[in-house]
């Protein structure tokens, strides 16, 4: 499993455990909601200054968002995506194709 994906699938599962948004998560933190939103889905690389101040803000060690998780249960619109050993990341939209002719 990414690293990316462990941090992000922790700092999700801290975050909820606190009952705490994404939006207060990212004012307390100093980022934009859209940035965390990245983070919690493995799509941002965060420094490790960041994670730092995250942790704080979670009231949390850092540690914590190393921690592998044996499965985990994602859940995306239209149902759940089953993620554990062998699974990258989670699933991701796929960029649309063009539907228009080239000039």
């Amino acid at each position: 499993m990414d690293i990316r994906v462990v941090v992000g699938l922790n700092v999700q599962r801290l975050r909820r455990e606190r009952d705490i948004s994404q939006e207060e998560l990212s004012l307390r933190s100093d980022c934009t909601r859209g940035y965390l939103s990245g983070i919690e889905t493995g799509r941002r690389n965060p420094t490790v200054l960041f994670l730092a101040g995250l942790a704080r803000a979670l009231e949390s060690d850092v540690s914590e968002f190393f921690v592998k998780p044996a499965k985990v249960s994602v859940t995306r619109k239209g149902g759940a995506v089953e993620a554990g050993e062998g699974v990258k990341q989670p699933a991701l939209k796929a960029k649309r194709a063009r539907t228009h002719p080239s000039k």
